[in-house]
């Protein structure tokens, strides 16, 4: 199994989590070209770095080929990899295969926890309210880090 590393990104902050029935936040996310992975605590530099113990979400994961397939499909040229708010976007794997697995990318270990069940903001961060309905069952992957490494974007 090749996974191909297109994007990373990190935030130092939330935008949406704890922001209900206000606005999102205005924290940046990062294009990074590599991120420390800490196994069992998150990404170094990240808004979930050491969030909570046994953490799901130590890091996310999102499909390229679903972010292609959103855009043409909801006609939305102009959404960006980064609307979606997760860590990595990959290119080559049906994340929801590695759902309760292992799996390994770039001598990294990762256990597969969970969708990334998308929420309403997902309307806001697209600026269209069909992207919450349209992800449900695309989402993304959230993992735990199993081991210490440096995950780097493919050239």
């Amino acid at each position: 199994m090749m996974i191909r590393v297109r994007h990373i990104f990190i935030s130092p902050g939330h935008n949406y989590r704890g922001h209900h029935g206000g606005p999102p936040g205005d924290h940046p996310i990062v294009e990074v070209d590599q991120v420390e992975c800490v196994a069992g605590r998150g990404l170094r530099g990240d808004r979930y770095f050491d969030y909570k113990p046994d953490f799901k979400g130590q890091i996310t994961f999102f499909a390229w080929e679903v972010y292609e397939r959103l855009k043409r499909e909801l006609n939305l040229p102009d959404a960006r990899p980064q609307n979606f708010r997760r860590n990595v976007i990959t290119e080559g794997i049906d994340l929801n295969t590695l759902i309760g697995r292992e799996f390994e990318i770039q001598g990294i270990r990762f256990l597969g926890t969970e969708e990334c069940r998308p929420c309403y903001w997902m309307n806001e961060a697209f600026r269209d309210p069909r992207a919450e309905d349209w992800l449900r069952g695309n989402g993304g992957l959230r993992a735990k880090i199993l081991t210490d490494g440096i995950l780097r974007r493919d050239a």
